[in-house]
């Protein structure tokens, strides 16, 4: 065998045994997650979930066993890691796994892939930015409620995260805001197009989120924005993840004054969330 041959079959070799290992993690991964999913969940975490998380109370039976499931998974895939003086607890845990997981109830597979590292400050805290404007960059310190790093970690604020539970219909959650910017980047770019269930999709989805986006851009410039919060206006990203909020924190809100963005967003989630709420009391007006 002369040495060319043998150098085909050594890559050969190679590139069969990683794919097997990449089949063997896979398959290891979904054994695990599936006993996770059927662990039993801590009625301490229920409690934690009752007291803080608002919308849990809204959820149907079915859907509250769905989050506990993916809860167990998140906390157990998940490093959270302490900034500043802050202590990590089960509620620190329960709590932002619980708002995290709330986006991908209707997700069978893995649930955010791609990074693992969880910071979490006491309230808000610095970040640093470059700015450019032509030739001239401009060093900018900013108060943050939360960051989300592509293929990096999350970083939030603990007393954001508590004030985002609490308060359901305000539109502000800054741990959907984050992770829905952990979904969007599942599409390989953040750019306002996360990774859709079908591929047939995306041609409406660009066309739809594409004209809301414009639409929004003009009611935030006349200052009628009121199921969305301006921040949206930022980008297609921010757009996103603002929508995402709204979607959770607002529904009937979204459903009767933007249906059609609703509809995109609930083909999204596979959910409804404005069926879990009663009208009365959380409709809003735009």
């Amino acid at each position: 065998m002369n040495l060319l041959a043998l150098y085909g079959l050594c890559i050969i070799g190679l590139v069969t045994a990683w794919l097997l290992g990449r089949r063997v993690r896979a398959w290891w991964k979904a054994r695990k997650r599936k006993a996770l999913y059927r662990k039993p969940f801590p009625e301490q975490w229920q409690h934690i979930l009752q007291q803080h998380f608002a919308l849990y109370r809204y959820l149907p039976e079915n859907l509250r066993q769905a989050l506990h499931a993916r809860i167990n998974y998140f906390i157990a895939s998940k490093k959270f890691v302490a900034r500043g003086d802050m202590l990590i607890d089960d509620e620190v845990r329960v709590n932002i796994a619980g708002q995290a997981c709330l986006l991908v109830l209707a997700e069978e597979g893995e649930i955010y892939p791609g990074f693992r590292t969880i910071m979490v400050y006491p309230d808000t805290f610095y970040s640093d930015t470059n700015q450019q404007d032509g030739a001239v960059v401009s060093h900018q310190r900013r108060h943050r409620a939360g960051e989300s790093w592509h293929r990096g970690p999350v970083i939030l604020s603990w007393g954001d995260v508590l004030r985002g539970g609490a308060n359901e219909d305000d539109g502000f959650n800054v741990v959907m805001h984050e992770f829905a910017h952990k979904l969007d980047e599942q599409n390989m770019a953040v750019n306002g197009q996360p990774l859709l269930r079908e591929h047939s999709h995306y041609g409406e989805w660009v066309r739809i989120l594409n004209s809301e986006y414009a639409a929004f851009l003009r009611r935030v410039e006349r200052r009628k924005n009121k199921v969305m919060d301006a921040y949206g206006a930022e980008s297609p990203p921010e757009f996103f993840a603002v929508a995402t909020e709204s979607f959770f924190e607002k529904s009937i809100a979204m459903r009767d004054r933007l249906p059609v963005l609703y509809a995109q967003l609930q083909r999204f989630y596979q959910l409804d969330p404005a069926s879990w709420q009663d009208t009365t009391e959380k409709s809003h007006s735009e």
